[in-house]
C-alpha cells in the first residue's frame, strides 16, 4: 500500500501536514494546502458552525466536544491558519467568560478553582492565535506557580493531589510551547519548569509508573484523535517531536509501542474514540486513521533523525 498516497487522498487538514511534516515540502507550498482547510472538508465544516459572537453551541465548555472551547481546539489540530479571522474572536470568546484569580482563568461553573489542564489548552489557543494582552501572560505565570515537585502538573492539586497527571502536564506542555513561540521573551521565564514537565515524562517512560514500571492506564496505550484534554502517548511523542527534543533511551518503549500497533499495510487504527457530542464524526473506530497514521510517521521520522 502507497501509505503517503492514501495520506494525500484525504481532508486537506492531513494533506498540508504530510507536505511539511513527512514530504518536506517548500513552505509556500504546505501553506498553499493549508488555506484550503478553511474553505473545505473538516475545517470548513467546523467554521460554518461557528456562531456570529465567535463561539460554537452557544457553549463556552460544555458540552463536549462541541463547545467554543473544544471546538477551536481542533480546528487548531487540523492546523487553521493562525491569521484566520475566526480565531481571535473566538479566543476573546473564552477570556471574556471566565472567572479570574491571581492570573488564571475559570470556565467551570461548579468547580470554585481554576484547572491547570483547561488553562494549558487556553494558553495554547491564545497564544497559537496571536491574542495579545496580559491575559496569556498571567496564565503562563499562573501555571508556573502550580507545578508539582515531580515536575508534572495536576488539575486536581486543590483536592490533594501530589503526583504530577499526564493528562494535565501534557496541556500545560502544549500551550507553554505556543506560548513561547509567540512571546519567546516572556516564555524564557518558564523555561526550567518546561524541562522539569519534560523530564517528568520520560522519568515515566510516557506511560509507566516510575515506581513499579508497570503501565501506568491501559487508556495510554490507545491511539485516538483529537485528543482533546486526554493523554496518550502518540500525543506525548508528538510534543517532543514537534519541539525537537533529543534521543534519550527513556524514550525507546513508546516507541516500540507505536511501532507495534503499525498494521501490516503500513497504516495506524483508531483505537479510542473519546465519547462525547460531536459536530461529525472525522474518522471511524477501529478502521483505519490518517490522522493516527500521520502522527505515527511524523514520531517515527523525528526518532530517526533525532541526535
Amino acid at each position: 500500500m502507497d501509505v503517503i498516497g492514501w495520506l494525500m487522498e484525504g481532508d486537506p487538514s492531513i494533506r498540508w501536514q504530510v507536505q511539511r511534516d513527512l514530504l518536506d515540502r517548500a513552505e509556500s507550498t504546505w501553506k498553499r494546502e493549508r488555506a484550503q482547510l478553511a474553505r473545505r472538508g473538516w475545517g470548513a465544516d467546523l467554521l460554518a458552525r461557528q456562531d456570529v459572537d465567535g463561539g460554537w453551541s452557544g457553549a463556552v465548555y460544555s458540552p463536549k466536544w462541541t463547545s467554543t472551547h473544544y471546538t477551536l481546539l481542533q480546528l487548531v489540530r487540523l492546523g487553521l491558519a493562525p491569521s484566520h479571522p475566526a480565531g481571535r474572536p473566538a479566543v476573546d470568546k473564552l477570556l471574556t467568560a471566565g472567572r479570574y484569580e491571581n492570573g488564571s482563568l475559570n470556565l467551570a461553573k461548579t468547580v470554585p478553582v481554576a484547572d491547570g489542564c483547561v488553562n494549558g489548552m487556553v494558553l495554547l489557543m491564545a497564544s497559537y492565535f496571536g491574542t495579545p494582552g496580559p491575559i496569556p501572560d498571567g496564565i503562563a505565570s499562573w501555571l508556573l506557580t502550580r507545578q508539582m515537585a515531580d515536575g508534572g502538573w495536576n488539575c486536581e492539586d486543590w483536592r490533594g493531589a501530589t503526583h504530577g497527571s499526564f493528562h494535565t502536564t501534557i496541556s500545560v506542555l502544549e500551550g507553554l510551547e505556543a506560548y513561547r513561540l509567540a512571546r519567546p521573551a516572556e516564555a524564557e521565564k518558564a523555561a526550567d519548569a518546561v524541562a522539569a514537565g519534560r523530564e517528568f515524562l520520560l522519568v515515566h517512560r510516557l506511560y509507566k509508573s516510575h515506581r513499579t514500571g508497570d503501565v501506568a492506564d491501559p487508556v495510554f496505550t490507545r491511539f485516538s484523535f483529537p485528543p482533546r484534554w486526554h493523554y496518550d502517548v502518540l500525543r506525548g511523542l508528538d510534543y517532543l517531536a514537534a519541539v525537537d527534543a533529543g534521543q534519550d533511551p527513556r524514550i525507546e518503549d513508546a516507541i516500540d509501542l507505536v511501532n507495534s500497533k503499525r498494521r501490516d499495510d503500513g497504516t495506524w487504527v483508531l483505537q479510542h474514540p473519546h465519547t462525547g457530542r460531536l459536530h461529525f464524526r472525522m474518522e471511524q473506530g477501529g478502521k483505519p486513521s490518517r490522522w493516527n497514521t500521520l502522527r505515527a510517521l511524523r514520531v517515527l521520522k523525528w526518532w530517526s533523525q533525532a541526535g
